[in-house]
């Protein structure tokens, strides 16, 4: 069934089909008689294509719902036998990624958070001719890897944009916690809020698969340092934590956070958390499975070559009513 080409890549830009869809036949996933987010439509009438995805995604981590049910709807609408896997370490997602060659599978959609350990296997993936997209992480190393495509944020234009809103606010000493040490987003993140940030900015590494462990050290460190007036995460579920985290220091600092779920929302909606930057994690899944099935039937690309952006964008008090109802779904 395969008409992919195996060697060469079309510089042509699409229109993507539209979100409407009707069931899900990813593994793991919903039953076929219940219909993703987006409504009903056309299914293609296009052979069965599977399709593997490998993410980082830590246990419980809600951004990685989101990407999933993106995923799964794609996955839908075009036919596609959708095997969704997480893990954390590089190393468990080397192996993945390797089953999923070995299984010769039509498309390979992969998070590169650890670029360097991942470039080899996507290679190889690309050398045995099963093409390989990335997303959420990556930014600047996908081409290197042999990708087709990229779908995510430029993580550092995003925490460049984070830290001229600090500068905005007034603020004078940002806290920006990340939550996976070598992760090349995070810190990337991170980077671009000190780029920007007219006051100063530092640093804390946490044990993100830990959450009481995270509470305990945000807390500790605005004990310490009273100075800090702002806290910058980087995942919805760890803002929620810095909230308590900033209650228990008995701490006046203010709580910015990048990604989003329908608990944030709330949480923005009862000004606890003053903003968010949404990178579209559902976004993100479904382009990456609709990226690979187009590139397999009529071998066009997304993207003309270059990264598809699908964030940095700002959720606060002025817009959160309308976003909370689409996080309330499960796509935002």
């Amino acid at each position: 069934m395969r008409t992919r080409s195996r060697r060469t890549v079309a510089a042509t830009f699409v229109a993507l089909a539209a979100l409407t869809l009707s069931s899900c036949s990813s593994s793991g996933g919903r039953q076929e008689d219940e219909a993703p987010a987006g409504g009903a439509a056309g299914k293609a009438d296009t052979p069965t294509m599977k399709i593997a995805m490998i993410t980082h995604a830590a246990p419980g981590d809600t951004f990685w719902d989101i990407v999933r049910k993106g995923a799964e709807a794609a996955a839908a609408k075009d036919n596609v036998d959708l095997n969704y896997q997480g893990a954390p370490e590089a190393g468990d997602q080397v192996n993945l990624v390797q089953q999923a060659i070995d299984a010769d599978v039509d498309g390979i959609a992969v998070t590169l958070a650890k670029a360097e350990a991942m470039a080899p296997v996507v290679k190889a993936a690309t050398e045995a001719g099963i093409p390989v997209v990335a997303f959420n992480g990556g930014f600047e190393e996908w081409q290197e890897a042999g990708a087709l495509g990229y779908f995510g944020q430029d993580e550092r234009t995003a925490g460049e944009a984070a830290g001229q809103r600090l500068t905005t606010e007034g603020a004078k000493k940002a806290l920006c916690v990340i939550h996976e040490q070598g992760h090349v987003g995070l810190e990337a993140r991170c980077a671009g809020v000190a780029e920007t940030f007219g006051g100063q900015t530092e640093n804390l590494y946490v044990t993100g698969t830990d959450m009481p462990a995270v509470q305990q050290a945000i807390t500790s460190k605005l004990q310490q340092d009273p100075a800090i007036d702002r806290v910058v995460t980087l995942g919805a579920p760890y803002a929620l934590t810095a909230v308590k985290s900033v209650a228990d220091a008995g701490s006046s600092a203010q709580i910015g956070t990048f990604d989003t779920n329908a608990d944030l929302m709330a949480a923005i909606e009862g000004g606890d958390i003053q903003w968010a930057i949404d990178q579209q994690p559902y976004l993100q899944g479904y382009l990456a499975v609709d990226s690979l099935w187009l590139y397999n039937t009529n071998g066009n690309t997304i993207g003309g070559g270059q990264a598809t952006q699908t964030g940095p964008a700002f959720v606060d008090a002025s817009n959160v009513d309308r976003v909370a109802e689409f996080a309330a779904g499960g796509t935002r």
